[in-house]
């Protein structure tokens, strides 16, 4: 089961309405105002999680005593997010629709989902592909290709106009997290920016992305879990929350040496695509299978739509997995 981004990352890119905040209070569904977030409560957190879990009783996902800092989203909150590249139309529907409509169907999926699970606020997020695997090996020779900050900074005054957080995600190619990171930090020294990132196109074996599937090990996500955390900690910021993006077994490695931090949430993000009922076996075989802290769920507005029957997951089935996955994500 592959993304529909597989192949529209490899574009050449050769060149280079405020509504969250506005709904009054006490009038409807609960819609988070990003980046306000609960202060810890210890014991709100354990019920939360516990919730969570909607009744799992293995002990695959025993809570093991470790808190977040103060100021952290999840499990307070679900994160809703709209999942693009402003130069493709065929990367997420970030990019293919014009602003305003893009942003009133953002709207209209955060109501739904804060009526479908009245008790948890949603997040309106914008996730925006900030380094791009590429199908050609570029001046760098790395089969990648960093966005201009002038692009980045589109996402951040659009996710201000509506009250939502960005998550800026990385497709290194050939090239390392190491040396993609640091190119954005100036953004995730910001209270409201966050990290994804995406094994599918870490090609550690020098192929061309796109030929085989990629993949992080354990090593790679702890160096990115440990740069958030110092950031956290020398800015005096809230969590972050970083995104794991798989689909297969291999894309993550050595899932058990994954480290936790205060500083930092690890969701791991379903990212494959096809019929309800391959993308939920998937998230039990990957997500729920193989835990590390929150599970998240992507779906495709099109290529959920190929296969038999031919729909989305409702956000009723989503609710009812073990856990419930508290980043959803459309592409």
């Amino acid at each position: 089961m592959l993304r529909s981004s597989i192949f529209a990352v490899f574009v050449f890119l050769l060149t280079g309405c405020g509504w969250a905040q506005n709904e009054p209070k006490g009038s409807g569904p609960a819609v988070a105002e990003a980046p306000n977030a609960p202060v810890l409560d210890s014991a709100l957190y354990r019920t939360r999680m516990s919730a969570m879990l909607n009744g799992d009783s293995s002990a695959k996902w025993r809570f093991k005593g470790d808190y977040p800092l103060q100021g952290a989203l999840l499990p307070f909150n679900r994160i809703v997010a709209y999942y693009g590249n402003l130069y493709s139309t065929r990367m997420g529907i970030l990019g293919e629709l014009p602003k305003a409509q893009m942003f009133a169907r953002l709207k209209e999926e955060v109501a739904e989902w804060a009526k479908a699970d009245s008790a948890t606020p949603v997040i309106p997020a914008l996730h925006y592909i900030v380094t791009t695997a590429q199908g050609a090996p570029g001046s760098s020779g790395k089969y990648r290709l960093r966005m201009p900050n002038a692009q980045i900074d589109k996402i951040m005054v659009m996710a201000e106009e509506i009250g939502a957080i960005v998550f800026l995600d990385i497709q290194v190619g050939l090239s390392t997290l190491q040396e993609e990171i640091p190119v954005i930090e100036k953004y995730l020294k910001l209270p409201n920016v966050h990290l994804g990132i995406d094994p599918e196109f870490s090609m550690k074996g020098g192929q061309r992305p796109g030929a085989v599937i990629g993949h992080f090990d354990a090593a790679d996500i702890n160096y990115a879990s440990q740069y958030l955390a110092e950031l956290v900690k020398t800015h005096n910021l809230p969590p972050k929350v970083l995104i794991l993006h798989r689909f297969t077994q291999g894309m993550i490695k050595n899932y058990t040496s994954i480290s936790m931090r205060p500083e930092v949430q690890v969701v791991v993000d379903m990212d494959g695509w096809g019929s309800p009922a391959r993308k939920i076996n998937t998230y039990k075989l990957f997500a729920y299978g193989e835990p590390i802290q929150f599970t998240g769920f992507k779906l495709f507005y099109k290529n959920d739509l190929r296969e038999a029957p031919h729909r989305l997951l409702t956000k009723k089935e989503l609710l009812a997995l073990k856990p419930a996955p508290l980043y959803i994500q459309y592409q």
